[in-house]
């Protein structure tokens, strides 16, 4: 194994180092092991942008498609060219200088790849954000990352337009439309890209050049910025796609995960497009929309979250899902029950896996006949995991511990040391997550270790709604936790003390679910309200969450 918390790359080409002096220091980095895989032997210059487009278009990929939306096919070719032309309007129109952060706004289009894809090839930083945040929760991230440059889709503009006004950075904002093709009059990106010259001269980034930042919440409530580098995206596509969700050049990917969510970002454009497949993309991926692009473009693959399944499972037999080989569970913890289900529905045995924002994807799973009903599985290839207990010493199988993980990705939050030094310890990665490991090394999941409710593929920080609902006039007291739910696998659960002149009721209840809902992601209000005289606290006026989560 080889320690590379120190990098020994070549020297950034990011002229803007506001992302890279915030960093942690080096010695609280993981280790990051590069020797696993032969494919991981990176180059000390590489833009993944370059790697995972242009490459493919100069190997012959160019005339094939790469991404289905509604009616429209874009190839390879027609990617890339729509890439550079985004590019050089970053850099000649708009001013940006390597290593400025671009942030973008909007639901799974076309136009969303091709302005992640030109925010690397002008040796940007993306920081894509999920399409349900409120304007209070994208002001955090744009000051937070010192945003410069951010796009949106048009339909979502109104909340990033009310975050520049108490964003001071963010100096340059325009709105776009799934295609890019002037469809709205107010898309001022579509105007500007009609005019914008082709062809551009990528920046020479170097492997560890920051690439994008990704947020995600916490245990503490705040989002926490989590750094990859050009040499992490691509190790995501050289580990899971090519080894356990084995990918070809004829693959037709579907999913619901949003690309701002590193999950749906890894399944749904940089896995396909390491291998020459393609990828249909769903602006609103309900079940029957899912199920149409399955029948519709004969796809291969799916990426969902077990909840999805769940749902897909009762509608498989009136489909036509002959075509599905690959399915791909993450987001939340596979029930064994829901995986019988789905293999049952349509004889497919879903690839289960977990992954985290702050290591980019999956790092644990299995495929095939590897695969055991109920458990997660293995480390894949380029990763190492095991079990530690609370002083940091490994459990031998048959134990239950902490998830500790290293390979060729790892976690660097983005000015956070007290996170930093919690979630890497001794070099490992601690996920949060609690497992058992049997005598032939799978992993069984157990629970989180933490505060984070996992519903429905999304991770919701309790504290964060607490806060929220404190700020309601009508409440004294609440605390918010994760309840079981057999759709959801879980959801937040709100129990509330109401000040004393306030009367309980299922009116007060709404009242409390749609102000969350107009505060913050409307996935994170509180799906059941518990009205209580008082919580549960220690002496010393702790709250005491899990006797609440007791029942």
């Amino acid at each position: 194994m080889t320690d590379r918390r120190v990098p020994e790359g070549a020297s950034t080409a990011h002229r803007d180092t506001f992302a890279r002096d915030l960093l942690p220091p080096r010695d609280l980095w993981p280790i990051m092991d590069y020797s696993a895989l032969p494919e991981l032997a990176y180059p000390n210059r590489l833009n993944a942008a370059v790697m995972l487009l242009d490459e493919m278009v100069v190997k012959g990929f160019g005339e094939r498609p790469v991404l289905y939306y509604e009616g429209a096919v874009w190839t390879y070719r027609q990617l890339q060219d729509r890439a550079d032309r985004l590019a050089r309007l970053l850099v000649e129109r708009m001013g940006l200088v390597p290593g400025n952060r671009v942030l973008l706004r909007g639901t799974n289009t076309p136009m969303m790849v091709a302005l992640w894809f030109a925010a690397l090839k002008a040796g940007g930083i993306v920081v894509a954000t999920m399409p349900l945040l409120r304007a209070r929760e994208l002001i955090f991230i744009v000051n937070k990352a010192g945003i410069s440059h951010a796009f949106s889709d048009v339909r979502l503009m109104a909340e990033l337009a009310e975050a520049q006004t108490k964003a001071p950075s963010l100096k340059h904002l325009l709105a776009f439309t799934p295609l890019g093709d002037g469809a709205n009059p107010d898309a001022d990106l579509d105007r500007a890209l009609a005019q914008a010259p082709a062809g551009f001269a990528n920046v020479a980034t170097a492997a560890d050049d920051i690439a994008l930042i990704a947020f995600t919440s916490g245990t503490t409530g705040d989002p926490k910025g989590t750094v990859h580098f050009h040499r992490d995206v691509l190790a995501i596509t050289d580990c899971f796609p090519r080894y356990i969700n084995v990918t070809d050049p004829t693959d037709i990917f579907v999913g619901s995960p949003p690309l701002a969510f590193t999950f749906g970002l890894g399944a749904q454009t940089l896995f396909p497009m390491r291998f020459g497949a393609a990828t249909v993309l769903l602006d609103q991926p309900t079940p029957d929309a899912l199920l149409d692009a399955i029948v519709r473009h004969r796809c291969t693959g799916l990426y969902t979250a077990p909840t999805m399944y769940r749902v897909l499972t009762g509608q498989a037999g009136k489909h036509d899902l002959s075509s599905l080989t690959k399915c791909v569970s993450a987001g939340e913890h596979l029930p064994k029950p829901t995986w019988e289900a789905w293999k049952d529905a349509t004889g497919i045995r879903i690839v289960d896996g977990i992954g985290s924002t702050e290591m980019l994807h999956i790092f644990i799973s299995a495929a095939g006949d590897a695969i055991r009903p109920g458990a997660t599985g293995k480390a894949i290839p380029g990763y190492q995991a095991r079990l530690v207990d609370d002083e940091g010493r490994p459990v031998a199988p048959g134990g239950q511990g902490k998830l500790a993980v290293i390979g060729p990705t790892g976690c660097r939050y983005l000015d956070n040391l007290e996170r930093q030094r919690a979630y890497v310890q001794g070099g490992w990665n601690l996920t949060g997550d609690v497992y058992e490991q049997d005598q032939d090394g799978y992993f069984w999941y157990v629970a989180r270790a933490d505060d984070m409710i996992i519903s429905a593929g999304y991770n919701i920080s309790g504290p964060e709604v607490e806060r929220v609902l404190l700020e309601h006039p009508k409440v004294l007291e609440c605390a918010v936790v994760g309840a079981l739910d057999a759709d959801r696998g879980m959801i937040v659960k709100a129990f509330v003390v109401p000040k004393p002149e306030i009367k309980p009721s299922p009116e007060l209840a709404k009242e409390l679910q749609d102000f969350v809902k107009s505060q913050i992601a409307p996935y994170k209000y509180p799906r059941a309200v518990e009205f209580r005289k008082e919580l549960p606290k220690t002496q010393t006026g702790k709250l005491q969450r899990f006797k609440l989560k007791e029942g």
